[in-house]
């Protein structure tokens, strides 16, 4: 099962990605920019994800995905890290928070970096 140094050791292997306290508990950032946090017992994951696609996962995998009340207005999902098959599957979604926090200079830098692979 995926832990809290799962998501520790993801995060910090993209790009120019730091781990800051903040609120008490450990968030990642690109750039200066948060893309993930940890918080409470770390058994979950908040991400950044456009509300519309937030609201497709939840309805989707309701196990996997839902949304912090106190979240509910920004573009940001929970995710259950005893629901993930994999470590790829964390990285999928660390990488696509990711992305979406990211400045231009590193998309161009690292371009399929958080894009899902083609069939």
């Amino acid at each position: 099962m995926l832990d809290a140094e799962d998501v520790r050791r993801i995060a910090l292997s993209l790009p120019d990605t730091a781990e800051k306290i903040a609120w008490s508990m450990p968030t990642f950032r690109v750039a200066g920019k948060m893309f993930a946090t940890l918080p409470e017992d770390e058994t979950s994951i908040a991400v950044r994800c456009p509300k519309g696609e937030r609201d497709e996962l939840v309805l989707a995998e309701p196990d996997k995905f839902w949304i912090a009340d106190h979240e509910a207005g920004f573009a940001w999902v929970r995710v259950r890290l005893a629901a993930l098959e994999d470590g790829s599957e964390l990285r999928d979604i660390l990488a696509d928070s990711w992305r979406q926090a990211a400045p231009p200079r590193l998309l161009e830098a690292h371009p399929g970096l958080g894009l899902p692979v083609a069939d």
